[in-house]
């Protein structure tokens, strides 16, 4: 095993003191009043001799790592893939480095995580909650550890939190298929309780009633996140087979969406012909589907760009409540969700 090279071994080639070499790797040397030449050698010497500084070592005397640790549920999905590089491109604007795990909507998998993210020394967390984590996150806010939810939140807790008005955005996807000309329109949830799948569902039903259409509990179908496998096509196959009773299908995420026209296609049922579909989300797949899907866009870059900024402000400790911050969300109508209207006016 090679030596580590130390800010010694860059002083004894340079002939000058080590701290002299210190004030130079730290970007100090106007206050040291090195001169730019000498400086500039020792950066030579330091990148001959590959010298790579001890980040530990560094975070240890400044009480700061310059690193943020990143919870998202999946880091597969392309959801909170996209938004982890959001948070990373804006997080090294900043000069920090950002370090992700996937908790899988596990809760014990998310105290893992922390753990493990605090062991690293992070200055702070941007954390996507699963289900369950709420004492997690009040040890955090006990322990003044700095912290930001992102995609949903806990009402009753005191935090930080970068969402957008997921009950407003489903409340205009059902409002969308009900002008569409459909009736009989079931959603496919997870079955959780976490805030942002119960206020998606709320916006289901609200919009149906507000439309004077009676809801009918058989066609509220909750998936378990990890018996999607089996989940998915046992509920839709209950309501779409041997003959649909349903016209359309609200999906409240690009993977239950996904998992779903899986179901449809096997059992032939064509989109929008025979039933209509929105989804929560955008997905690589939609855009190569025989039906580009119609989907509730959310702004991923204001919601990681704005989940970095509070984050920081939390860090630098500027005077502030708690704040919750709202993005703007968008309905992308394309046409799965056109073809009882399309009927309508050709009729």
């Amino acid at each position: 095993m090679s030596k580590r090279i130390s800010l010694k071994d860059i002083a004894r080639e340079a002939g000058v003191s080590t701290a002299l070499v210190s004030y130079v790797m730290n970007g100090k040397e106007k206050q040291a009043r090195v001169g730019p030449e000498m400086a500039r050698k020792i950066r030579r010497i330091a990148k001959k001799l590959n010298y790579r500084p001890n980040l530990i070592a560094q975070s240890l005397k400044s009480g700061k790592s310059s690193t943020i640790g990143l919870i998202v549920a999946d880091i597969s999905n392309s959801f909170f893939s996209n938004i982890a590089r959001i948070v990373e491109d804006e997080a090294k604007k900043y000069g920090y480095t950002v370090i992700m795990g996937s908790s899988d909507e596990s809760a014990q998998k998310s105290q893992d995580l922390i753990e493990v993210f605090l062991r690293r020394q992070v200055d702070g967390l941007i954390i996507a909650p699963a289900e369950g984590t709420e004492a997690q996150l009040k040890l955090l806010g006990k322990k003044n550890i700095p912290y930001v939810l992102i995609d949903r939140y806990f009402p009753a807790l005191k935090s930080n939190s970068v969402t957008i008005d997921n009950f407003n955005a489903a409340y205009t996807a059902i409002t969308h298929l009900v002008e569409s000309g459909y009736r009989r329109i079931a959603t496919l949830t997870y079955a959780n309780s976490l805030y942002h799948t119960q206020e998606r569902k709320r916006g289901y039903l609200q919009a149906l009633a507000d439309k004077g259409i009676r809801k009918n509990d058989k066609w509220v179908l909750e998936a378990r996140y990890n018996e999607l496998a089996t989940d998915v096509p046992r509920l839709l196959k209950r309501v779409l087979n041997p003959s649909p009773e349903i016209d359309a299908v609200f999906f409240a995420t690009n993977t239950l969406a996904v998992e779903g026209l899986r179901v449809i296609n096997d059992l032939k049922i064509k989109i929008p012909g025979n039933i209509g579909i929105v989804s929560f989300d955008e997905n690589d797949a939609f855009d190569f589907f025989y039906s580009p899907l119609t989907y509730v866009k959310q702004s991923l870059t204001d919601m990681g760009q704005e989940s970095v900024r509070a984050l920081i402000k939390s860090m630098e400790k500027q005077p502030a409540g708690p704040e919750r911050r709202i993005v703007k969300h968008e309905l992308i109508i394309r046409t799965s969700s056109n073809g009882l209207k399309v009927k309508k006016k050709n009729s």
